[in-house]
């Protein structure tokens, strides 16, 4: 076992090294450079677009319904536990959160393109059946020669679903939560596989995959409508939570921005190991950011294609409020609470358990349990969520290769089932191995795609606001 984690080491140091780390910050700035700053200049319309849907527009759900759908997908482990193993003092430290920034100020500019390519180049069947996300904008937007890398990021995109962000992360996170809640000291264990696990987590697995198979079998409309509900619910509880937690430590603020400044220039190492410093920070950064806002990814429009729009423009728009919202907002909000209680700096804490410390120790005027509770409840619906919208990634993914098969599809949500009741038993360490490996693989043919398709995404979007300005003076 040893033998093989260290091997997914190599590998994951390998797929998240500084090229491809270079390549995905490196189209956020191309785009940034093309598109002429839009995630700055159209962030205010982009916001009123996301809540105001459009009277008509062909599609399955809403714009709304879409990005819920998106942020169920993103808004999950990677918010809380996938941060704290970013800044955690054997990880990237505090540093790693300034690049995180880095990345999504940039990765709104890629979720931009995304979503306007995904809505120019779907495919919408005679039954109302939307076909869309970064295969056929490959296949319709570079060519047919270039489905060799459209079926590649498919296949990916299937194995990320059932290996990497829908399944084990997820459902891992869950299981850590409510053991830490339920029965922190394994005082009820059952013993399986040669190990021994906290019947908490024997019961997690098994009503979560229940609930999972529950609504996975009614697709992207019913998780789009269980989306709607859980994800602005619990992200504004979960804000809130944390908001508190600033302004009740607020004198801790200014020392802990300092700190993330300092560790993300190396600023507090030695000279000999400054470089080594801010190379470690920003590979955690940027891995553990866009695991979390998905941002390069291509699986953000494969929801976007499902929009009831004709707008590729406006669904752009919406599409990148995505990335603001989960990283420039909630992983602020949890990067901040950890750094201000000195969390990070706990090696004896591993994943949620960082988080749920720096709720305990900042939300000190209420009951341990009632913060560990608040943190768990909002964990546990997040990373539900994320499941969810992964599976419909997963689907569409394998639909793809499958040419349509229905049957794949079946097959592909009973595997996704059973990834979901094995995910508990599986170590923290290997989950997110395993999940930034097939992260990076994913990431490399859609970026591909971007810079090959970025002069159609720029000059219609040039087009697009040339118009609008006219109107506008005419009017």
């Amino acid at each position: 076992m040893e033998t093989l984690t260290k091997i997914l080491e190599n590998i994951d140091e390998i797929v998240w090294g500084l090229p491809i780390i270079i390549l995905i910050i490196a189209a956020g700035v191309f785009l940034t450079i093309r598109l002429r700053g839009l995630q700055i200049r159209h962030l205010p319309k982009a916001l009123k677009y996301m809540v105001k849907n459009e009277e008509e527009g062909e599609g399955e759900v809403t714009s709304f319904g879409a990005l819920c759908t998106a942020l169920s997908a993103t808004i999950g482990t990677g918010n809380i536990v996938g941060v704290a193993t970013a800044i955690g003092i054997l990880a990237g430290g505090p540093g790693a959160l300034f690049w995180m920034w880095i990345a999504a100020l940039f990765g709104m500019a890629t979720k931009y393109a995304e979503g306007f390519l995904a809505v120019k180049y779907r495919k919408i069947d005679s039954e109302g059946h939307v076909l869309g996300g970064p295969f056929y904008y490959i296949e319709n937007g570079m060519g047919s020669k270039w489905k060799w890398l459209a079926k590649l990021f498919a296949f990916f995109g299937a194995c990320v679903g059932l290996f990497g962000i829908g399944t084990f992360t997820q459902v891992n996170g869950i299981a850590s939560a409510i053991q830490g809640f339920f029965d922190p000291n394994k005082s009820n264990t059952v013993n399986i596989f040669g190990n021994d696990y906290s019947i908490a987590i024997v019961i997690t697995a098994f009503v979560l995959a229940i609930c999972v198979g529950l609504v996975i079998i009614g697709g992207i409309k019913r998780i789009s409508s269980v989306s709607q509900v859980v994800v602005p619910f619990m992200a504004i509880l979960y804000v809130i939570a944390a908001v508190v937690l600033i302004f009740a430590n607020i004198e801790k603020l200014p020392a802990a921005l300092s700190l993330i400044i300092q560790e993300a220039f190396g600023l507090k190492a030695a000279t000999g190991g400054m470089f080594a410093s801010i190379a470690i920070a920003m590979q955690k950064g940027v891995a553990r950011g866009i695991f979390s806002n998905e941002a390069g990814l291509g699986s953000a429009p494969i929801a976007s294609a499902a929009a009831k729009t004709n707008d590729p423009v406006r669904q752009g728009l919406v599409t990148m409020t995505g990335t603001f919202i989960d990283t420039i907002i909630v992983c602020t909000m949890t990067g901040l609470s950890i750094v201000m209680m000195g969390s990070w700096a706990d090696s004896s804490l591993e994943g949620v358990q960082v988080t749920t410390d720096a709720f305990q120790k900042g939300l000190y005027f209420i009951p341990e349990t009632a913060a560990a509770f608040i943190l768990m409840l909002c964990l546990v619906f997040f990373a539900f969520t994320t499941i969810l919208g992964w599976d419909y990634y997963g689907e569409r993914c394998l639909e793809y290769l499958a040419n349509g098969s229905q049957k794949a599809v079946k097959a592909y949500r009973w595997l996704y089932i059973l990834a979901v009741f094995i995910g508990p038993y599986m170590t923290v360490s290997a989950v997110w191995t395993i999940a930034d490996i097939f992260n990076g693989l994913m990431a490399v043919p859609n970026i591909i795609a971007l810079f090959a398709l970025s002069g159609v995404v720029a000059k219609e979007t040039r087009d697009y606001f040339r118009k609008k300005k006219e109107k506008a003076k005419a009017e």
